[in-house]
């Protein structure tokens, strides 16, 4: 199984919609890549930024090859404000992990980019800026990831 490393640093948002309109805002990011719920990463909440987060926070992830070689796994970030009465939704951004492969490749596997936030299916005010790596393909072996998994799991047990 051909897999490859994936660091993706969630470095600011700028002048999101402003969801709450009585306390500050302390606004965070949920981060999933593909349709693996599980796998589903957030970040720390911004308690000072409010419209304007600032976080600068490193997720690391292993993925398939076949992610950045065809169209269909998203990266998918999602910001909500952090509340005591439940989190309010702010906006997301959606992007192919093929084009954020072929958009680093020219600069060594590594970019920064801006996205405006999107809420439903209309803009909504602001944009979120990151930045990404992408490591060398490796391969792993399925039958030391099975018995990989396997001594993990008695492990847990």
């Amino acid at each position: 199984m051909d897999c490859r490393k994936f660091d993706l640093t969630l470095i600011e948002a700028q002048d999101l919609q402003d969801v709450r309109k009585l306390f500050k805002m302390k606004v965070y990011a949920r981060v999933s890549i593909g349709s693996n719920q599980e796998a589903e990463k957030w970040t720390p909440p911004d308690k000072h930024g409010e419209v304007n987060p600032a976080w600068n926070y490193t997720m690391k992830y292993t993925i398939g090859d076949s992610m950045v070689c065809h169209y269909g796994t998203m990266l998918v970030i999602k910001l909500y404000c952090r509340r005591k009465l439940g989190d309010r939704y702010v906006g997301e951004i959606h992007a192919q992990m093929k084009d954020l492969f072929e958009h680093a490749q020219p600069f060594g596997g590594s970019a920064s980019v801006c996205y405006p936030v999107q809420k439903g299916s209309v803009n909504s005010k602001g944009e979120l800026k990151f930045s990404y790596r992408f490591g060398e393909r490796v391969s792993i072996d399925k039958l030391f990831l099975a018995q990989g998994l396997a001594d993990w799991a008695k492990c847990c047990s």
